[in-house]
């Protein structure tokens, strides 16, 4: 190829390079002008009213509740602990959240890990090593994210009644069943990220002598923390704030049931005690806010990556 031809191909490429970052810098001015941030605190004080007067509901009494609305607790303000009592030390039958509130978290923490912890060695698999059939696997992987859970709740749930792991791991079930139906998608996510480490930089590291297992500990897992992260709050969401994988594996058990599973059962047989619904509601969505708190910078991150190229 002569250097007359590949003159245009050059300018061409340049052209692309230079109208990215004008493109990217239009659409950053569009969003961050006074336009952009009207739309988005009248989308924020929309999103967040339903929100507040549920907390201002759960402060209130039950005459109160069932009588009036939250916004007339400005008016004729009236503050009581009553509700959140009830629902964490009440009675069986209309509240006792704090036993659901661990069970949750004894459900959710392994069901996140074990899922992360294989979806990550399977993602290094699939991205950094070289074997036959590798990439059939994986279109094997990613076709079972359109697999209904549905479909295996049934299956699921004959093959575990057969099991004796059940007597001495009661939440075994659960943690199985949540972790198969997550490895899909986790598998999916880590894999493009992984993808996008430079191959330059572990044949580097190949070649000063590191085997695969350095290379997986020191190179890609914190590479790929903001990955991690994203997906690990993700999981953690779908895990705690699921009823029916937690419903059906654990039955009529309430020694294991989930948080979710007494909040559905909290109103009453008739709905006559829905106003715990208001302070259980803020009791369940404690520890995921904390959560989604303390990993922001990482989730943050996690979905910008790869959003650039150039």
């Amino acid at each position: 190829m002569s250097v007359e031809a590949t003159v245009p191909e050059v300018a061409d490429v340049a052209n692309r390079r230079t109208q990215r970052p004008a493109a990217a810098t239009k659409f950053r001015s569009l969003v961050t002008n006074r336009i952009g941030s009207a739309v988005a605190v009248v989308i924020a004080v929309l999103w967040t009213i339903p929100t507040f007067g549920l907390l201002i509901s759960s402060f209130r009494p039950e005459a109160d509740i069932k009588s009036s609305g939250w916004w007339t607790f400005f008016s004729d303000p009236s503050f009581t602990l009553e509700n959140y009592q009830e629902v964490l030390f009440g009675r069986a039958s209309s509240g006792a959240l704090a036993t659901y509130f661990i069970n949750s978290l004894v459900i959710t923490v392994p069901a996140t890990v074990i899922p992360l912890v294989l979806a990550t060695m399977a993602a290094y698999a699939f991205s950094v090593l070289e074997w036959r059939g590798r990439d059939w696997v994986f279109v094997g992987v990613f076709a079972l994210q359109i697999v209904p859970l549905q479909m295996a709740l049934i299956p699921l749930l004959r093959l575990f009644s057969s099991s004796e792991l059940l007597e001495p791991f009661p939440f075994l079930s659960v943690w199985v069943a949540h972790s198969i139906f997550a490895l899909p998608l986790a598998v999916f996510l880590l894999h493009n990220f992984m993808s996008d480490v430079p191959k330059e930089l572990v044949e580097a590291a190949r070649v000063d002598g590191a085997g695969h297992v350095s290379v997986f500990l020191r190179i890609m897992l914190p590479l790929m923390a903001p990955a991690i992260a994203s997906f690990a709050i993700f999981q953690f969401l779908w895990v705690w704030n699921d009823l029916l994988v937690g419903l059906t594996f654990t039955g009529a058990n309430n020694a294991i049931q989930p948080l979710t599973a007494r909040l559905a059962e909290m109103a009453g047989s008739r709905g006559q005690d829905w106003q715990l619904l208001t302070a259980g509601a803020f009791v369940s969505i404690i520890l995921p806010l904390i959560v989604f708190l303390a990993l922001q910078r990482y989730f943050v991150r996690g979905l910008l990556a790869g959003s650039v190229k150039g």
